[in-house]
């Protein structure tokens, strides 16, 4: 290989210089270098401003070829390669460079973004936020043995005395981005798993789940039950309510375990079922009227008059045989109207 490399470099100065490029990064990562060192060593072979950020910690290195923090504020960078670790962008390293890039700038960035990513990996595994799916399904799994899940949860990054909170997620969003947004600063590991994606965060904040994303959110606690519970929240959300914790169900966590064919052949239910394959307006009045319990509030929300959703309501308590205006009968629209709704139909 060093032949071919000779032979190589005499054929092309570019080619020459990328050999010497690598052979300087392959030298850092065997002496065990950190980032810091890393940054000033890049400087100085640049001979210009290196920069390293990481996105997880929102940690900055910014380093003059003197080896001594850059002063003044930041140039525009010149050129900029990501880092990423196990398909993840974890952060960016870039040059400062006045004028045009050289050449090998290029190469140079590339090889400072592997060295970085593996004194990442080296320094700590809750670095990035997706995480092996294996290792997720072990903590989660109500198979899985106490040791076991303590050293699975110990590889993903998690203090063993720490409760964890299990998220269910149904998004568009890359699961990594999504985990970064409700749990800044903060352990947390994603991975997808069978029809849904799983969040595991020691803490998070429901209300920072961006528009367009459904969550079921577990008490924390023993992780495989906190799944099971996530699971089960993810069933009740709404385009109205797309988050859904867990402890708020309270007593209407025990409709999801009333069977199927139970809940089908439901007087009720069936009933919703009905209105349901009619007017589409008839369901959305009904279900923002069950949600606000008032008539004007409801129209206020629909941006209708009181009397339309009057005559509405009174339709839909003809259609449903029950009176929603009253308050048994508002009860049972909602009981029914929630049981469809887990039906999935």
């Amino acid at each position: 290989m060093e032949a071919l490399a000779v032979r190589l470099s005499g054929l092309d100065p570019y080619v020459d210089g990328a050999i010497r490029i690598i052979a300087f990064y392959d030298t850092l990562m065997r002496r065990r270098v950190d980032l810091a060192a890393l940054t000033r060593a890049s400087a100085g072979l640049a001979e210009c401003v290196a920069g390293i950020r990481l996105h997880g910690t929102g940690r900055v290195i910014r380093l003059a070829p003197d080896g001594r923090p850059a002063s003044g504020p930041p140039s525009s960078a010149s050129t900029t390669t990501p880092i990423t670790l196990d398909e993840e962008e974890i952060g960016t390293v870039w040059l400062e460079r006045p004028g045009s890039p050289n050449p090998l700038d290029d190469v140079l960035l590339d090889r400072l973004a592997i060295a970085a990513a593996g004194i990442v990996e080296r320094h700590g595994p809750a670095r990035t936020t997706m995480a092996d799916p294996a290792l997720v399904e072990l903590v989660i799994s109500s198979d899985s043995d106490e040791p076991a899940r303590a050293r699975a949860l110990r590889l993903l990054g998690f203090a063993a005395d720490v409760p964890v909170h299990v998220v269910a997620v149904r998004t568009r969003l890359p699961l990594d981005r999504l985990g970064g947004l409700v749990c800044p600063g903060r352990p947390v590991k994603a991975a997808p798993l069978a029809d849904v994606g799983v969040i595991l965060a020691t803490v998070l904040d429901p209300a920072r789940f961006p528009a367009g994303v459904r969550a079921g959110i577990g008490a924390a606690g023993s992780p495989d039950r906190s799944w099971r519970q996530a699971r089960t929240a993810l069933r009740f959300t709404t385009p109205r309510e797309p988050v859904v914790r867990y402890p708020d169900l309270g007593a209407l966590a025990l409709l999801a375990e009333v069977p199927e064919d139970t809940a089908r052949d439901n007087t009720d239910v069936a009933a919703i079922g009905r209105l349901a394959g009619g007017n589409p307006e008839d369901l959305e009045t009904l279900d923002t009227y069950c949600a606000t319990g008032s008539l004007r509030r409801a129209a206020d929300l629909l941006h209708l008059h009181h009397s339309s959703i009057a005559r509405r309501l009174e339709q839909i308590s003809k259609t449903l045989d029950i009176d929603v205006t009253e308050a048994t009968g508002l009860t049972r629209a909602r009981i029914a109207l929630t049981a469809w709704r887990l039906l999935g139909d």
